[in-house]
């Protein structure tokens, strides 16, 4: 299915955690002289116009991104994410909201390397128009290709710089992504063993979210740490995003301590009544 359109989405909590999540990993890496590769299996259109139709159809960035944008003194792992995002805004104002492969190159340096995956048509059409147009010298260039994002993996693992991070994030508008998502995990392990690899996933049905977590922890990764931020307790049969989490395969170091800083500030901010958040090392190596 080609329906899915992240525009009506963007910039909410779901958003809010993966980004802050990605940006994280990508600071991380950055650390070390040598150069990493990014790749995006499902990226959008790369950056959204708050102000159009579409965002304020559901307006859930309002609930996301909004609240957390002006908060004073935030903790340091959502720093990397604010100072990207700042990248593609003048001053306090919230006008856009960019995608991951944006954000992650505006992290990123000349010597890294990135490409995005986007198959429907429309969406990649924005994408390309975004890589043509924000050239920098200073930045890395941007590979984008109209592919089916789980397929085209296969073919660029492992990377030439031998360190990277991948970002698997489907619509989830079938439950073929789920089988699809740890395969092609599955394949990726096998051909980069020591990548880091970020999978998101909503959380509508805990039992879904289960049986996926389950699949993953199957695989051969030897460690995995499991982040979610949730807005209110998911419910069996009322429709709509409780929250969402991430698998993070093969973390960064101490990845989970910066992170259990941020999430309680996030909540705090995002759902202060109803919400939660949850930490936990699913395969843990010694």
């Amino acid at each position: 299915m080609l329906s899915y359109q992240h525009g009506f989405h963007a910039g909410n909590v779901a958003d809010v955690l993966k980004h802050t999540v990605l940006c994280e990993v990508i600071a991380y890496l950055r650390k070390k002289d040598k150069p990493f590769y990014f790749h995006d299996t499902h990226a959008g259109r790369g950056l959204y116009d708050l102000t159009l139709p579409m965002a304020n159809k559901t307006a859930e960035y309002q609930g996301g991104i909004a609240r957390v944008w002006r908060q004073a003194n935030p903790p340091a792992a959502c720093l990397p994410y604010f100072l990207a995002l700042r990248a593609f805004n003048q001053g306090s104002a919230l006008h856009y909201y960019a995608g991951s492969s944006l954000l992650a190159r505006q992290l990123m340096r000349p010597t890294d390397r990135l490409a995005a995956n986007e198959l429907h048509p429309q969406e990649f059409h924005f994408l390309q128009d975004q890589a043509q147009m924000r050239r920098d010298r200073h930045l890395p260039r941007l590979r984008v290709s109209q592919e089916d994002g789980f397929a085209a993996l296969k073919a660029v693992l492992p990377p030439k710089e031998h360190r990277g991070v991948v970002l698997i994030d489907p619509s989830y508008e079938q439950t073929s992504d789920d089988r699809a998502c740890a395969q092609a995990l599955n394949d990726a392990l096998q051909r980069f063993a020591t990548g880091v690899y970020l999978l998101w996933y909503p959380i509508v049905e805990p039992k879904r979210a289960f049986s996926l977590i389950e699949s993953v922890k199957k695989l051969g990764a030897r460690e995995i740490l499991q982040v979610e931020l949730l807005i209110r307790a998911p419910i069996a049969g009322e429709r709509g995003m409780a929250g969402s989490g991430m698998l993070i395969l093969n973390p960064t170091w101490q990845l989970d301590i910066s992170l259990q800083e941020a999430l309680p500030w996030l909540v705090h901010h995002v759902a202060p009544k109803t919400g939660r958040w949850h930490l936990n090392w699913v395969k843990k190596d010694g």
